[in-house]
């Protein structure tokens, strides 16, 4: 069985590479890390050497054993364009999700100057989704190295959202997932900054998920936007699986 993820936005996770290494302020208090170093301590194998880049090549083939399709994140529990990860382990990756043509497969990373360096060398089938983070204005570059990748759908994950993005470019994106960050140390997220981006996203005809604001109990803040839910997807692309919004 695929692992089942709390992530509101997908359904699964699937790891063949653990750990990664901060780069910018939205890595700062990683959930990623702290859950990996709870299973370390848990004794769990996969997480034996905590947080740091660890590669799975037996995990490599895993969704070719799920039938049911999925709509899977990859690598929740790293980044796929780390610097640590060979070029070949990537393309590896990448040759599978084209295999499991029945599951859509979601890839998320900071390190988008990689994933557009890379892009040329990958197959895009239509049911790989290609994401950036962008936490705030100043990484509003990594969306522009997005843009440049020719995959069916590209994404921006506006969380943990730490300001305003005012400017952001919608060009060529097809998906915006906004959320605060959680956590006893979470920093705020203002209403205003969420409003701004749900009216471009609207404005550019681009689906907007409005995932949480976050904060020590985010599961009282809720995930409610003007008194609305915005939990928008991308529409049907060829080859991908279209999940209905939830309410």
């Amino acid at each position: 069985m695929a692992q089942l993820s709390k992530i509101e936005w997908t359904q699964s996770s699937w790891n063949p590479v653990t750990g990664c290494t901060k780069i910018s302020l939205g890595c700062k208090y990683c959930y990623a890390e702290s859950l990996a170093h709870r299973l370390q301590k848990m004794g769990q194998r996969r997480y034996r050497n905590g947080f740091r880049v660890t590669l799975h090549p037996d995990l490599i083939d895993k969704p070719l054993e799920w039938k049911k399709p999925k709509l899977i994140f990859v690598n929740s529990m790293s980044d796929l364009f780390h610097e640590k990860i060979p070029d070949n382990f990537i393309i590896k990756i990448f040759e599978t999700m084209q295999l499991a043509h029945w599951h859509t497969f979601q890839i998320l990373t900071k390190r988008a100057a990689r994933l557009s360096r890379l892009s040329p060398i990958l197959d895009w089938p239509d049911n790989v989704w290609m994401g950036v983070t962008v936490e705030s204005e100043k990484e509003i570059f990594r969306l522009k190295e997005l843009q440049k990748v020719p995959a069916a759908v590209r994404f921006v994950s506006m969380e943990p959202l730490l300001g305003p993005i005012p400017n952001s470019p919608y060009k060529n994106i097809d998906w915006v997932i906004v959320g605060g960050e959680s956590g006893p140390k979470a920093r705020p997220m203002e209403k205003e900054w969420a409003i701004q981006i749900r009216n471009r996203c609207h404005q550019n005809n681009i689906p907007f998920f409005f995932k949480q604001w976050g904060g020590f109990r985010k599961k009282e803040n809720g995930s409610l936007l003007e008194g609305k839910y915005y939990n928008e997807y991308p529409a049907a692309h060829k080859g991908v699986v279209q999940y209905a919004p939830t309410m």
